[in-house]
């Protein structure tokens, strides 16, 4: 019997978390469990930390995180899984680009990759300009350039 090698490469996607409405910091527990049950492997959890919201007015502030996960998804399947996981979560779909939400979550680097497509963008084009994804991203990887 002849046996084959398979390798399976194990991506690293760094994911932004954010939630403005409810128990926030609770909303993004659960959604740090939904991304290791059916994403991967979490393997860390920035600090969650406090933020006004940007780029729109709310009287609800915002907890902000960033995590590293290991993931054999390709970056479109693992965007998908992420609005899945939104949507299971009660976030409800609207053509307003800011608002409040009781989960976001953003795929700011998958390994070194760039892409650019109608649904994806990798890096995260405005990762640099949002100090709530700077600031646990630094956390995480102090080495990252802005």
């Amino acid at each position: 019997m002849v046996e084959k090698l398979i390798s399976i490469k194990n991506h690293t996607v760094y994911i932004a978390l954010g939630s403005n409405i409810g128990d926030k910091s609770k909303n993004l527990i659960r959604a740090i469990e939904e991304i290791n049950t059916l994403i991967g492997e979490v393997t860390e959890v920035s600090s969650f930390f406090e933020n006004e919201p940007q780029g729109f007015k709310s009287d609800n502030i915002f907890v902000n995180a960033c995590i590293i996960c290991k993931t054999n998804l390709n970056p479109l399947a693992t965007l998908k899984e992420l609005k899945n996981i939104e949507k299971k979560m009660g976030r409800k779909k609207t053509n307003e680009v800011y608002k409040d939400r009781i989960i976001d979550l953003d795929i700011i680097f998958f390994d070194k990759l760039i892409y650019n497509s109608e649904k994806l963008t990798i890096p995260h084009k405005e990762y640099k300009n949002r100090s709530f994804v700077l600031i646990p991203l630094k956390e995480l990887s102090p080495f990252l350039e802005n």
